[in-house]
């Protein structure tokens, strides 16, 4: 699919953002494109879906949907940063005017209303009986695919957000928030029951990439748990697990790397390539990346991003998945060359300093270039997201993975343990196992809950779950406050001057919807 990202995409969201503005007044025949006058085959239809997964990628903001997502994650405190919007999450200073929620939202319900059009277009092709149905129906399910993608993850961020479930024309279509979150739920279910019957098991050729019955499935998964459907998520689960085909990857650091793309545990990822289209590139790595990696080999960017010396902590010494989530060692242009004329290389170590400042965890500018034992660093750098040694960072062909295999097996999990029924040590069984871990027996219910939130935790870090999934499982001051827990570790091991509270917990509708909608209500805690 990497390959159909093209200039074509640019026309659609054009076409998409303009049509709700055509004039009604003009008599004449119009000589321009519109969604009505322009979708007229199944083809073209396909060219229509493409733009709304261009949203989940790189799309047409520097602020995209992943990267505004970066920043939500640096709440929980495990992931941080020194520039102003990392900084503002992870010390609590988050306000309806932040402009990360602002795009993040906007991009969000643009590609919903795109869905909405797509999917209505859609249904009135089938009616006019136009050639290649089976193509038109396997469209359609893919755009309530992504519109369930997008709304799943807007309620996992904002709680109650405006519904509607058709194209947005005007003013008198400005949906309400009331009932928002349940309104929602019952969508994406709908939703993605539909994507499930529809959509292929597999895809070749150009059509990699896109959602397929088991990313449908996969999704179902993750919203009932949400939804607190715990039956449902195991039995959906269970599903996937018995016939999909899937295993884990024995190496833990294929989940993120080219050549793996669109395959194994991948179930569904945005597609991301500079060589199939330069406005196709993604920032994730420009800001991950070690701010003291030479420029040579991919040290350009801006570097705003990386994990806590305690959070690196947190893994066993013999957890395989560590090379595959964290950056062990590279070289540092921090200290000079060493007697090799080469910039020396630096490791990771818990043993030394560390604070949350921009040069904070890096190694000293003091440290002889000929001594390893000064070389070392204490930042949580990922791996997940950097190209060391590619000439330029805007060329990454990383895709961006939002849903894998581990994912549903951790979902089987909870909810054989919240439901009480199946085994609930099978999937984070099989998660550990592959990391190199002991299984688990012999929990409580509560236990076995504690292992399946940490796990996930240790499994997903800097691939922006953290955060949704702590608050899902979270109440401020409740018995089960597994993200209250973390913010507060964070607050107390770096001494901040900061204070929980019920905001941590939901993020703010934007003040420009607030202001343009009166059918919104803002949350009570802002």
């Amino acid at each position: 699919m990497k390959n159909i990202l093209n200039k074509t995409i640019i026309i659609l969201l054009c076409i998409f953002i303009l049509t709700p503005m055509a004039c009604q007044e003009l008599e004449e025949n119009p000589d321009f494109i519109t969604r009505d006058n322009f979708f007229s085959t199944a083809e073209q239809m396909e060219l229509g879906v493409n733009a709304i997964y261009d949203g989940i990628a790189r799309g047409r903001d520097g602020w995209n949907h992943f990267y505004n997502r970066f920043v939500f994650e640096c709440r929980v405190g495990y992931q941080v940063g020194w520039e102003k919007g990392p900084s503002d999450f992870q010390n609590g200073s988050v306000t309806s005017t932040d402009v990360y929620i602002a795009t993040y939202w906007r991009i969000s319900y643009e590609n919903i209303n795109r869905a909405n059009a797509l999917i209505e277009k859609a249904d009135e092709l089938r009616e006019a009986g136009i050639p290649n149905q089976e193509l038109l129906n396997r469209i359609k399910a893919e755009a309530m695919f992504l519109r369930a993608f997008y709304y799943f993850n807007l309620i996992r961020y904002f709680d109650d957000v405006p519904f509607t479930d058709k194209m947005t024309v005007n003013d008198e279509d400005l949906p309400s928030n009331q009932d928002g979150k349940r309104k929602v739920l019952d969508l994406i279910e709908s939703d993605l029951t539909f994507g499930a019957d529809v959509l292929p098991d597999n895809y070749t050729g150009n059509d990699l990439g896109r959602a397929t019955k088991w990313a449908a499935l996969a999704l179902q998964v993750k919203a009932y748990l949400l939804d607190e459907k715990w039956l449902e998520a195991k039995n959906t689960a269970e599903i996937i697990i018995e016939q999909g085909s899937f295993d884990l990857f024995e190496d833990f650091a294929h989940n993120f790397d080219v050549a793996h793309e669109n395959s194994g545990e991948r179930i569904f990822e945005a597609q991301v390539s500079a060589s199939a289209n330069i406005s196709e590139n993604h920032n994730h790595h420009s800001h991950f990346v070690p701010a003291d990696l030479p420029i040579n080999i991919g040290g350009q960017g801006w570097h705003w991003l990386n994990g806590t010396q305690a959070f690196r902590m947190k893994y066993e010494p013999v957890d395989k998945r560590i090379p595959g989530t964290f950056i062990t060692e590279y070289p540092s242009n921090r200290v000079g060359l060493n007697a090799d004329g080469e910039y020396p290389m630096v490791r990771w170590s818990g043993n030394t300093s560390y604070n949350l400042s921009r040069f904070g965890g890096l190694v000293s500018a003091a440290a002889n270039p000929n001594d390893p034992e000064t070389l070392v660093f204490s930042n949580a750098w990922t791996s997940k997201w950097v190209q060391i040694g590619i000439a330029n960072p805007s060329l990454t062909e990383k895709n961006i993975v939002y849903l894998r295999y581990a994912d549903v097996l951790l979902g089987h999990s909870e909810a054989a343990n919240e439901s009480g029924t199946g085994d609930p040590y099978f999937g984070i069984n099989e998660v550990r196992s592959r990391a190199g871990l002991p299984s688990l027996s012999n929990l409580d219910q509560s236990q076995l809950r504690d292992a399946i939130v940490e796990e996930r935790v240790l499994e997903f870090a800097f691939e922006q779950e953290t955060y949704p999934e702590l608050k899902r499982k979270s109440t401020f001051g409740g018995d089960q406050d597994y993200l209250g827990d973390y913010i507060q570790n964070f607050i107390d091991t770096y001494d901040l001057d900061r204070q929980l509270s019920p905001k941590d917990y939901v993020l703010p509708i934007p003040l420009n919807e607030i202001l343009g909608n009166p059918n919104v209500q803002q949350h009570l805690d802002y």
